[in-house]
């Protein structure tokens, strides 16, 4: 007999220097969430592991802004973050914090086992030092111009614009962020983890999941293996962080790197949680453990080869078996800057737009940067609750609770036998339809692909309300009483289906859904969705409505809070990177394998025309030689359709269907676009024949 796999789940440490936005909810903490309420409706034993991550030198940054201390920086912002992801249903099995005194001892007993195994080099280097500060500064307090996209606010460990991990002496004119001075290079000690001799091992292990994992998180731990791993110190000449151990001789003044201290949190976390140390080695180390890392792209080296070597170097601990990460959400046609306060804060969200938690979750959900950066918009906000929480959802429950109020008093009818052929095929259709839902949704949370899942959630819903436009009951209870309680009874059943999903995706609305059912579905139980059972008699609750409507004016309030936010911060973000490469222009390498996947085509635009209700999209049916395909674009904007007829254009082929507002989509043209939204077909020079292929 096979054990049961457990499930260790990990989200981000974020940073205690601020508020939580809708860039992090929708980049980690909704996904990791999504993905563990799922494994724990089908019965799976899950540990979700997350905290604050305190020890960074943004706090540093943030305390003496602010006037006040690291710890109170710290205590002030792990509250508030922990209250927002409760406020949204973010549903930890634990949410530690790095300061506590276990996570200390566990990251210094950490670093001693590596030390002791002569995983560190001692290496005397020189390092930046600010001479105002009277301080070596750690790679966060300089700032410079990026060697590879110029962009003039890089960190000394990252370019923010296109991506790139740098090291503090490749930037161009750096400058002290603590005093504005420039500084000067001066030796330093510190502890390297040697991550060019623990090449081979990590290369084997990044090879062996190269299957599973994404193609963006694969392509970039590739691409720095294909670069050949240098050693990377592990520690910094800071007064805040976790200290090194007692044992290590000469290291006054010396801290973890936090990005060897932070991924030991999930650790420490459990530690805390957990107590029991048999307890605590049956999750770290047991073979039989699938450890996920819930991550956004700007993390993927540091769980994906960091920590793995450190884990490798330790040797009693499992490596992760996946690390799911997503893009970046912009806002707006711009990048989330907390900088400039350009966000929307999760606290000051449900101030705005109180009890719309859900609403929010889905709003993310749909849009989730899973496989490139996407935008949020409250226009987009509204259309989407309106469209299909409230439209499609809140309108199928309603519609069936009242009913089963004004038919029957609120009981569930008994479910008879009827010999309404009519009545009968149209019920099997619609158990047909939803029972490929239903399979859609577990094959896509297995994947994590929580944008597809959630489109096929609603999808029950939109099955439920066709199947109610079709068999009318409301005018079936004139001439067939029996038919009419057999429509009815299905419908409810519907209802209970998706009462049960919408504890992964919207779990406000699953206790109020609970609540009108007077049950709470298991979906554990829910394959086939006419497998629900109601006792006979059972007694429903209140029919109340699920979701208001997004009135325009509570829109125009948030996008004029929007704009106040950029007057009094100055430049857009456009503006002021207009002469510095985009994240967009800029890609991390992918492996030549990966690119050759992909099938590109010349096809040749044979009809065009607007999509109903969808001031953006196109329909076209475009020749590729070996057949013609229907493909919806975004481009309705740019184009109009009779401007399409006849160009060619250069078409992804082998990217897999997508059903859009219905219609069921074939491929995707490829667009240049420029920094004003200014998309151009993509195209040959020169005729050429349908279906050609590009080299």
């Amino acid at each position: 007999m096979s054990v049961q796999k457990k499930h260790l789940v990990t989200a981000a440490l974020p940073y205690a220097n601020g508020p939580v936005h809708i860039g992090h909810l929708a980049g980690c903490y909704l996904p990791a969430d999504l993905y563990v309420r799922y494994l724990k409706a089908c019965g799976k034993e899950v540990l979700f592991i997350c905290g604050s991550d305190e020890h960074g030198v943004p706090i540093t940054i943030k305390a003496k802004k602010e006037g006040i201390s690291p710890q109170q920086v710290v205590d002030k912002y792990h509250e508030l973050m922990k209250k927002s992801f409760a406020d949204f249903g973010i549903d930890f099995s634990y949410y530690g914090r790095t300061s506590s005194k276990i996570h200390h001892e566990t990251a210094q007993k950490f670093f001693k086992k590596l030390y002791e195994k002569g995983a560190f080099k001692e290496e005397v280097t020189q390092q930046y030092y600010d001479e105002e500060a009277k301080q070596f500064l750690a790679d966060r307090y300089i700032t410079g111009t990026c060697p590879r996209c110029q962009n003039t606010e890089a960190y000394g460990d990252q370019c923010e614009k296109c991506g790139a991990t740098l090291s503090s002496t490749d930037l161009i004119n750096p400058k002290s962020t603590l005093s504005g001075a420039v500084p000067i290079l001066k030796e330093t000690k510190n502890w390297f983890l040697e991550l060019d001799k623990l090449q081979p091992k990590i290369q084997k292990y990044i090879e062996n999941q190269k299957k599973n994992w994404k193609t963006n998180v694969y392509g970039q731990c590739s691409s720095w293996l294909n670069e050949g791993l240098k050693p990377r110190a592990m520690t910094r000449d800071l007064d805040w962080g976790v200290k090194l151990p007692n044992e290590i001789k000469n290291a006054e003044g010396k801290v973890l790197y936090v990005w060897f201290d932070a991924p030991i949190g999930y650790i420490s976390a459990s530690k805390e949680l957990l107590q029991n140390n048999a307890q605590f080695e049956d999750w770290w180390q047991n073979e039989n453990t699938e450890l996920v890392h819930f991550i956004g792209k700007d993390n993927i080296v540091f769980h994906c080869i960091i920590f793995p070597a450190m884990l490798m170097e330790h040797g009693n601990y499992i490596l992760p078996t996946n690390v799911p990460a997503n893009e970046f959400l912009n806002l707006e046609g711009e990048k989330i800057s907390t900088s400039r306060n350009w966000a929307v804060w999760l606290d000051e969200y449900l101030k705005d737009l109180p009890e719309r938690q859900d609403e929010l979750r889905f709003v993310l959900t749909s849009i989730a940067p899973e496989t490139k950066d996407s935008d949020f918009s409250w226009k987009d906000y509204q259309t989407r609750v309106n469209s299909e929480l409230v439209s499609i959802f809140g309108n199928f429950i309603n519609r069936v609770m009242v009913l089963s109020h004004k038919f029957y008093s609120g009981i569930v009818p008994e479910l008879p036998v009827v010999s309404n052929e009519e009545i009968l095929s149209k019920t099997t259709l619609a158990n047909q339809e939803i029972s490929k839902c239903i399979e859609q949704i577990k094959a896509n949370l297995d994947n994590y692909k929580f944008r597809d899942a959630l489109a096929q959630f609603v999808n029950i819903a939109r099955t439920g309300n066709k199947y109610l436009a079709e068999t009318e009951p409301w005018k079936l209870i004139k001439t067939d009483e029996q038919s009419t309680q057999y429509v009815m009874h299905r419908a409810l059943q519907m209802c209970a289906a998706l009462q049960a999903y919408s504890k992964i995706f919207i779990p406000h609305t699953a206790v109020k859904l609970a609540e009108q059912l007077n049950f709470d579905f298991n979906l554990k139980t829910i394959s086939d969705v006419f497998e629900i059972e109601f006792k006979n008699g059972h007694i429903l609750g209140k029919s109340e409505v699920l979701f208001k409507p997004v009135e325009d004016e509570e829109m125009e309030k948030q996008i004029e809070k929007l704009q106040q936010s950029k007057t009094e911060n100055g430049q857009s973000a456009n503006e002021s990177e207009k002469n510095v490469l985009s994240e967009a222009q800029v890609k991390q390498s992918i492996a030549f394998e990966d690119f050759d996947k992909i099938d590109l085509r010349i096809g040749k635009v044979l009809e065009a025309e607007k999509v109903p209700k969808a001031d953006k999209l196109l329909k076209l049916i475009v020749d590729l030689g070996f057949e013609k395909r229907t493909i919806l674009s975004g481009i309705a904007e740019f184009y109009k359709p009779e401007d399409l007829i006849g160009k060619l254009v250069t078409v992804v082929v082998n990217l897999a269907p997508r059903k859009i507002r219905g219609i069921e989509s074939h491929g995707m043209l490829l667009m240049a676009g420029n920094d004003q939204g200014k998309l151009i077909c993509v195209g040959p020079e020169q005729d050429i024949e349908a279906g050609s292929i590009v080299k």
